[in-house]
């Protein structure tokens, strides 16, 4: 028998990952926000790129947040998960290929074409994620949803290491300046995402299904997410779990986001912020695997309350930081959990999700999510507006690892045989 990583739709599968965390890694948590504050707004101050950039990101996980439930609802009535996750894809390189003509000083066109790459990064995340139910059984979901997420780190950062290269020696590359090299590497970005993309196109397929025109199937997917609305309301473990879940993921996306920006803000070393970036993806892969490991022995949800008091322990220490060692030791901590604490969480979910309705259900995963990333971002912004304190928005977080667990602690998960 086939092992399972060896089989083509979850290899095809998987490397949607390694072709997506480019973005993740070079454009939203590496090169756009020190771009934006030193380029794009340049003249800004510290706290107004701030609130530019909390707002940017919270945009797009508004509008995705917002779309997702009825967009994966439409999906599974037509059988199209692929072709709306290809469709949000193209949206998402377009617009980060676009990046490479924005001139400096212009922060605005900046930030739209980045809300709508961010857009369409997430937005392909509802399909991405619920096709996850169509390439592995229920007893892989843990160790398949970990691949994908270890792959991804490592192809995201094999794709950051390049670009990082690029600018740190732009003239190996027949390139004037750094600031060349940054605006070149939205357009590595596009490609490689492109590139990526084409094994998931062909090799992961659909359910049988029947598909249904457009104009009914959107008026039976309104229907339905109705009917789920109250299905899930009626599972107790499942909202406690989607409560937690939004409560903690809101830190995690936020630390995500907003880290390389909190260190600029702090006045440390944009090369040292960006090493350390880069090593939390080398990290992260290997660790990763083997939180998928812990979890098909543990328990994915045990796995996860580990992940969350590191998290905690790091956030703690960013109300503390001075240097850039610090920086480089909280990167350290946030790679050995980050990939297991969001690869895990997906398979968790994928376990109390019904036959047949994967991306209608994962929409409502995805949208407590961009609704996480929603508050964080601007609430981080807002905080340090108002504050003119970079630091003051950090405790709040922490508080948001600590409700999600102590939630996520009281969810019942249904034994293997009932999900099956």
């Amino acid at each position: 028998m086939t092992r399972w990583y060896l089989r083509r739709p979850v290899l095809a599968w998987a490397l949607y990952d390694w072709a997506n965390a480019a973005f993740a890694t070079t454009v939203m948590a590496g090169f756009f926000p020190t771009f934006f504050r030193q380029y794009w707004s340049v003249g800004a101050n510290v706290t107004t790129t701030t609130f530019r950039l909390g707002l940017a990101n919270g945009g797009a996980g508004l509008v995705v947040a917002l779309l997702a439930p009825v967009l994966g609802a439409l999906a599974d009535r037509r059988a199209r998960r692929r072709g709306f996750l290809l469709a949000w894809t193209l949206l998402g390189i377009l617009a980060t290929a676009g990046l490479y003509g924005v001139g400096q000083g212009q922060w605005a066109l900046a930030a739209g074409l980045f809300l709508l790459a961010t857009m369409g990064y997430g937005g392909a995340m509802v399909f991405y994620d619920s096709l996850l139910l169509q390439v592995a059984a229920p007893l892989e979901y843990d160790r398949v949803s970990a691949f994908g997420y270890g792959l991804g780190y490592l192809g995201g950062g094999t794709m950051f290491a390049f670009n990082v290269l690029l600018v740190m020696h732009p003239g190996w590359f027949g390139l004037r300046s750094a600031a060349a090299a940054v605006r070149c590497s939205f357009l590595n970005v596009a490609l490689w995402w492109l590139l990526f993309s084409i094994p998931l196109a062909l090799g992961v397929g659909e359910a049988a299904a029947q598909p249904a025109p457009a104009g009914p199937a959107l008026r039976s997917a309104w229907v339905e997410l109705r009917g789920t609305l109250r299905s899930v309301a009626g599972q107790r473990a499942l909202w406690m779990f989607l409560v937690a879940y939004w409560l903690y993921i809101d830190g995690v996306n936020t630390i995500v986001k907003m880290a390389i920006d909190y260190g600029l803000a702090l006045g440390l070393p944009a090369a040292s912020l960006l090493g350390a970036l880069l090593m939390t993806q080398f990290v992260a892969f290997p660790a990763a695997l083997a939180f998928g490991w812990i979890g098909g022995r543990v328990g994915a949800r045990p796995a996860i309350l580990g992940g969350l008091a590191v998290y905690l322990a790091v956030t703690l220490w960013a109300t503390q930081l001075r240097t850039s060692a610090g920086f480089f030791g909280m990167a350290v901590m946030v790679g050995l959990v980050q990939g297991g604490v969001q690869s895990l969480s997906r398979a968790l979910f994928g376990q109390f999700v019904p036959p047949g309705k994967s991306a209608e259900y994962f929409g409502f995963y995805n949208m407590l999510g961009k609704f996480a990333a929603v508050l964080g971002p601007v609430l981080i912004g807002i905080t340090a507006a108002l504050t003119g304190n970079p630091r003051s928005g950090i405790g709040s977080v922490a508080l948001l690892f600590v409700a999600g667990g102590l939630l996520l602690w009281r969810v019942r998960v249904p034994p293997v045989s009932d999900r099956a």
